[in-house]
């Protein structure tokens, strides 16, 4: 391929701007365009039908306008329900899903006391248990299903005020003590968590390995890239020129502050694509 690959990186909301991130690190050569799907926002009060339905619609919309050469589904309740299908309607577009971290954390854990910190749809979905049992059979692994997190990360980056103790009402039950052990790995099983890396690393009760999945997905979305489509790796000083864009499906632009926040992250430009929420 001569061309820069273009890379759309999908999401209910804000959360994959952590993947956004991590992909623009590992693929500075490359245009993204990050979609998100803020008239949806939180997918986790969505039926799985519904949801389903949501996301087919609004990435044959966004498909069809940007045309990118792959698409990262930053969002693990999509990944976990979409993927199929948007693969079996695609079969010439390559996908790049985000799954819980499972794998790595009962790697690395040494108390072998992990916690996956999720919300409560990938908490319920057999996806996640059998993750658990093929990967971390050895461990105790404590699920958590958090309501409120995804929302307080939202509004962090749009510049709100979010309270230490709301963040730590969610947090807390993921930090288990048993006997002389207690949890040294958190599974970060939402896109929008690491947004709060730094209010999670000083709330918590005693340290531990937070578990984000976006550098793993990066990886693998330079390795597609590479081996897949046969882009060449960036070379050592690459630098994308041209801003990356946003896409927002709400009817409404980004306040200031939001727009700011994603100005720092090389988003320079902002666009509304909107695509109402409607029910059957």
């Amino acid at each position: 391929m001569s061309h820069a690959p273009k890379i759309l990186v999908f999401d209910s909301g804000l959360g994959g701007l952590t993947v956004f991130a991590e992909v623009a690190r590992v693929r500075p050569d490359a245009h993204l365009i990050y979609a998100a799907d803020d008239a949806g926002f939180p997918y986790g009060d969505l039926g799985e039908k519904v949801l389903v339905a949501r996301v087919l619609s609004v990435l044959q919309r966004l498909i069809a306008r940007v045309a990118p050469d792959a698409v990262v589904i930053a969002c693990n309740t999509a990944s976990t329900l979409v993927l199929p299908h948007l693969r079996a309607q695609f079969p010439q577009l390559p996908f790049v899903g985000t799954v819980p971290a499972i794998k790595p954390a009962a790697s690395q854990s040494r108390s072998q006391l992990i916690s996956v910190l999720a919300t409560p749809g990938t908490v319920a979905r057999d996806y996640t248990r059998d993750l658990v049992r093929a990967y971390a059979a050895h461990c105790m692994v404590t699920l958590v299903g958090s309501s409120a997190l995804a929302g307080l990360a939202e509004a962090f980056v749009q510049g709100e005020s979010v309270s230490d103790a709301a963040i730590l009402r969610e947090i807390a039950p993921a930090f288990v003590a048993n006997g002389e052990g207690r949890t040294d790995c958190i599974v970060l099983a939402c896109t929008h968590y690491p947004l709060l890396i730094e209010q999670l690393e000083r709330l918590a009760p005693w340290p531990v390995q937070w578990i984000d999945p976006a550098p793993a997905i990066a990886r693998r979305t330079d390795h597609v890239l590479c081996e897949d489509l046969g882009f060449l790796p960036p070379k050592t000083k690459s630098r994308h020129v041209a801003p990356h864009h946003a896409l927002f499906t709400g009817a409404s632009a980004p306040a200031p502050k939001l727009s700011e926040a994603l100005r720092l992250r090389g988003i320079g430009k902002i666009e509304l694509e909107p695509m109402p929420l409607v029910f059957a």
